[in-house]
């Protein structure tokens, strides 16, 4: 029987005023009971609306439906078939912005919980399921993969399961890219990005780490070493930043670097061999998920008091409405409609506030946002003792400079065609390396479109 509830169940998490002292998983996960009783919602629509709002096009209503049923590994057989990497995007994939807002229940109330239930069938699955993957037939030819993020990881699993023989080349000593160095612990256990990288591997992927390719490795090299064709996933760590006075006093942080070291160094642990100076009153500068990571992380760091400062207003906060709305229940504050101008320091170069002008919105500028403007007479200090610009990223140059003819954008986006071929034949590119910084699930999409497209470029080669 259907369960016609307008409103989605309730995911259960940890208290704020716990959570934001420690690095444990804030969502909790459904019971098997609210995952049933949520997949019973869906009206198992005829014509998948849903589907279309997928990156990797998961056929969601038939998987939720097998969870209706309380048939888990029958749910969770339907995902795997299009989703290298389910148990990633149940928690940290922008549902509400696609699958879900196509769900025809967001008519007249919430949509499903699609990525809730995602996240359900990969947790029973990892906790109750032994059996290892079974190994493709192997086809006898060979293809490398740039980077161990989102994009490369489903280029390579999808490729495996083709039957290729898929090395992935890493250039961090941990395989996940942004999985690991990037979302927080809180957000995405990094116990469950290492589950489902071994999931990859039992079905033949190899994963190469600390492996620089541009470096030690040229793309031409990997060619003369028997690769057929190669996949660029480097992803975008080139971190920008605003260019104002003070930004190289110590205590200011790109957030890129400042989230590698508590995610992927650990730097919140007594033991840490890279901590970071806890911080009494931090500023972060943006309005990203990326940001509200950062803030998040600066809390659970200790700082008694922490900002998000963004020049644009709450309704143009391009993070998750999830995100936003678990960093004000932590106690992150925000001053919005407010930008940076200068950051201001001590006689010893250290950091000791953050100028500020207020703002006011504007014309629509091209993005179709209001733009901000400075309000007059309103230049104002913070006193904070430490800054994390998280304005965004490019990609590295690296790649780029050591391959010929490859063609990259002004910015340094590599150009690559909807399926990923770029002007070198044999060489594919996807995720942030080509759009700049982006969704994880907009990567894996990439990078199945790649791998769709690869197989092909090989197999037209033999006839």
């Amino acid at each position: 029987m259907a369960n016609m509830s307008l409103k989605k169940n309730e995911m259960p998490s940890q208290d704020p005023n716990i959570r934001n002292k420690n690095f444990e998983e804030v969502a909790l996960g459904y019971t098997r009971e609210q995952a049933i009783d949520e997949a019973q919602r869906c009206l198992n629509c005829k014509h998948k609306p849903c589907v279309s709002g997928c990156p990797v096009s998961i056929n969601i209503p038939e998987f939720i439906e097998k969870v209706a049923q309380g048939d888990f590994e029958a749910a969770y057989d339907i995902i795997v078939k299009s989703s290298s990497l389910p148990a990633v995007c149940g928690r940290v994939c922008p549902q509400e912005t696609q699958c879900e807002q196509k769900c025809i229940r967001a008519v007249k109330g919430e949509s499903v919980a699609i990525g809730r239930l995602e996240r359900f069938v990969a947790d029973y699955h990892n906790a109750n399921c032994t059996d290892k993957p079974a190994m493709p037939v192997i086809n006898g030819h060979k293809v490398a993969v740039i980077g161990a993020g989102p994009a490369g990881l489903t280029c390579a699993g999808d490729l495996a399961k083709a039957g290729y023989s898929v090395t992935v080349f890493e250039a961090l000593h941990l395989a996940g890219g942004v999985l690991v160095y990037g979302i927080p612990e809180f957000r995405l256990p990094k116990s469950i990005v290492q589950k489902e990288i071994d999931n990859l591997k039992a079905i033949g992927v190899k994963i190469e780490t600390n492996m620089v390719i541009g470096k030690i490795l040229a793309i031409d090299e990997l060619f003369e070493m028997g690769f057929e064709a190669v996949f660029i996933g480097s992803g975008a760590g080139l971190p920008k930043f605003m260019n104002i006075p003070g930004e190289n006093l110590n205590g200011v942080y790109s957030a890129n670097e400042f989230l590698t070291r508590v995610n992927l160094m650990k730097a919140y642990r007594d033991n840490s061999s890279t901590p970071i100076k806890k911080a009494s009153k931090v500023a972060v500068v943006g309005g990203g998920n990326v940001a509200m990571d950062a803030a998040r992380c600066a809390k659970r760091l200790g700082a008694d008091e922490v900002y998000i400062v963004y020049r644009r207003s709450e309704s143009e906060l391009p993070a998750r409405l999830e995100e936003v709305e678990h960093a004000k229940e932590e106690g992150i504050i925000f001053k919005l409609l407010t930008n940076p101008v200068a950051i201001t320091g001590d006689d010893k170069m250290n950091v000791k506030g953050i100028r500020c002008v207020e703002m006011e919105l504007g014309e629509p500028d091209e993005s179709g946002r209001r733009r901000p403007v400075v309000k007059a007479n309103s230049e104002h200090e913070l006193p904070i003792d430490c800054v994390i610009m998280s304005i965004g990223t490019s990609p590295n140059p690296l790649i780029k400079s050591t391959t010929k003819g490859l063609d990259t954008h002004s910015w340094g986006g590599i150009i690559a065609d909807e399926n990923g071929l770029t002007s070198r034949e044999g060489v594919y590119a996807g995720g942030d390396a080509v759009t700049g910084a982006a969704t994880v699930i907009l990567a894996m999409g990439a990078g199945k479109k790649a791998a769709a497209d690869i197989d092909r470029y090989i197999k037209s080669k033999q006839n």
